[in-house]
Parts: C-alpha cells; structure tokens; sequence
C-alpha cells in the first residue's frame, strides 16, 4: 500500500462524510444558497493566501532543488489558477474583488491557517506536506464525483467550479502534491511517518469544518 493509500484510510471516515454535506451535496445539484457559496469563496480566498505561504516555507527547507522546484509550482498552482478560479466567481457573483483584501478570518478559517502555517514553521518537510495534502487532494475527489453524478449542466450555477477541481490542470496539482509526500514518507522514520498521518488527519478535519462553517455562516461570538 502507498503512503497516500495510507493516509486515506486513515482519515476514511472523515473524507468519506464530505460526500454527504449539504454544503457538497448542494454545490453538486446546484440548490445551494447563494449567501453561502458566496460566504464560502470569500473566507477560501483569504485561506488560499496562507495556503500557498506555507508551500513556500516547505520549499525553503527543501533540501533539492527538483523539490524547490515542484513546490514553487505548487505555489504557482495556488496563486495563479485557483485563485484566478475565485476572482472570476466574484465578478459572477457581484462581489468587489478589492473587498477580497479586506476581510476577516472565520474561527474556523483562522484556525486551519494558524495550523498550516504553524506547521511548516516549526515541523519537517514531510509533515507539512502532509498537512497541505488533503485540500488538494480532497477538492479533487469531490470534484470528481460530483463530475459523475452531479448536474454539470448550465442549470448549475457552480457547474465551472466543478469542472474546476476535476479537470487534468488539477489532477496534475494533486499527482504533485502525492508524489511529494510518498517520496518524504520514504525517507522518514517510524516516528515523523506517525507525525505526519495525525497532520494529514487534522487537516481532513478542519476540511470539514471549513464546509460546515460556510453552511451556517460562521461568526465571530464576540
């Protein structure tokens, strides 16, 4: 079994509930309110700035330049397409893009990112990977199935964010993202591979939470 595999079954039953949110399940039917959609590109935005942040503090202690390089793409990747992906939605959807500089973090958005970036502040190369693997990678095999069985036809109006996260541009984000970490995974020990499957499974979890914070438009309690 791959490390990827691994990690997977690991985190099976966390991955496996995203299916089933209303959040997900709405995206791929087209029901989904359009505060919510809206709400979530906003805090996604902002969460995608430090995402690629913690890209560059793995490529910085990567040791071999083939890795300096697959990060900075990696980095690319983030900034440039998915990010260009949000830009384009807020002009569908009314939104100021210079509003997108100006906002504030959710509980939980601040949470994940004060996770990430964390962790590639102070823990290995392997682990961090570890942690930025699930978004890229989960985002994929939620597109992917919403691809198969979700209406990807104009009636959808998240139909381009569906093919968005199934498309080979995004496979090829996530082939990097995976062969990255099984090539850490091979040269850690017994002690950081344990490390890194609790930061992809943490990770997972805050993927949930992200979903379930733009469901019931997460605030500030005080």
């Amino acid at each position: 079994m791959s490390f990827c595999n691994e990690l997977r079954n690991y985190a099976q039953d966390v991955w496996d509930n995203w299916h089933h949110h209303p959040f997900i399940t709405g995206i791929g039917d087209g029901s989904l309110e359009r505060e919510k959609y809206i709400y979530w590109i906003k805090q996604d935005y902002v969460y995608l700035k430090d995402y690629a942040r913690v890209f560059a503090l793995a490529g910085a202690k990567a040791r071999e330049l083939a890795d300096m390089q697959d990060f900075a793409r990696l980095v690319d990747g983030v900034l440039n397409t998915e990010m260009s992906l949000h830009r384009s939605y807020c002009s569908r959807f009314g939104i100021d893009v210079q509003e997108l500089d100006t906002l504030e973090k959710s509980p939980t958005c601040q949470g994940y990112t004060d996770f990430l970036v964390r962790t590639g502040a102070i823990e290995t190369v392997g682990i961090t990977i570890a942690a930025l693997l699930p978004c890229f990678w989960g985002f994929y095999e939620i597109g992917t199935r919403l691809q198969a069985v979700g209406d990807t036809t104009e009636n959808n109006p998240y139909r381009d964010w569906i093919k968005m996260y199934s498309s080979p541009e995004f496979a090829d984000l996530v082939e990097w993202s995976k062969r990255l970490t099984e090539k850490y995974a091979l040269d850690a020990g017994a002690e950081e591979r344990e490390a890194m499957k609790e930061a992809f499974l943490i990770s997972s979890k805050y993927e949930s939470m992200f979903w379930e914070m733009a469901h019931i438009l997460e605030e500030w309690k005080y």
